[in-house]
């Protein structure tokens, strides 16, 4: 992804976000301008393309902590918000994933949640479920393919050459899961 895609696909709200925290546009565009030349100049050190709009969200934070830094201006770190508050305002890959699992049907979500989350090997699945190994072999790829197809209906995520699931979560409006 180049620059010029981030700036397209972010630049509105990262400056949202700036104006909501510096309550001065002028500011706030020497802050965003500040932000993309960060991003521009560390985008090839980002491993993880889906965590990009989290990863500009944090840049952009810093620079504004950088901001007020530079300014002399005193803050308080507690009224910043918390990472934990900015992660609740973006939509992530986690919302969608307990939005589908929520609606996969319990016979694929339990062999599936024993196997991935407990890590039971599949017999001691068929075993705790009373039915066939092969039984259970099978409701555990269907609910993978459940939750593939999931993301892809959701977020328009694809499957690539590789087999992999790849995209990009959507604004959380757009979210047929999680909306």
């Amino acid at each position: 992804m180049t620059t010029k895609q981030v700036w397209t696909s972010y630049s509105e709200e990262l400056k949202k976000f700036i104006i909501s925290k510096v309550k001065n546009t002028a500011f706030a565009d020497d802050i965003l301008q500040d932000t993309f030349i960060k991003i521009h100049t560390k985008l090839d050190t980002l491993k993880d393309i889906t965590k990009l709009k989290s990863w500009c969200f944090r840049i952009a934070q810093n620079s504004i902590l950088d901001h007020w830094k530079s300014n002399n201006k005193t803050y308080e770190i507690a009224d910043f918000e918390s990472k934990e508050e900015i992660r609740k305002s973006q939509h992530t890959e986690e919302d969608c994933l307990k939005g589908i699992l929520k609606n996969l049907p319990k016979k694929y979500r339990t062999p599936l949640f024993l196997s991935d989350i407990k890590g039971l090997k599949q017999q001691e699945v068929a075993n705790e479920l009373k039915q066939t190994l092969s039984t259970t072999k099978s409701q555990i790829q269907r609910a993978r393919k459940l939750i593939a197809q999931g993301f892809m209906d959701c977020c328009g995520f694809t499957i690539n050459d590789k087999g992999n699931l790849v995209g990009e979560i959507k604004d959380k409006e757009d979210c047929k899961v999680c909306n």
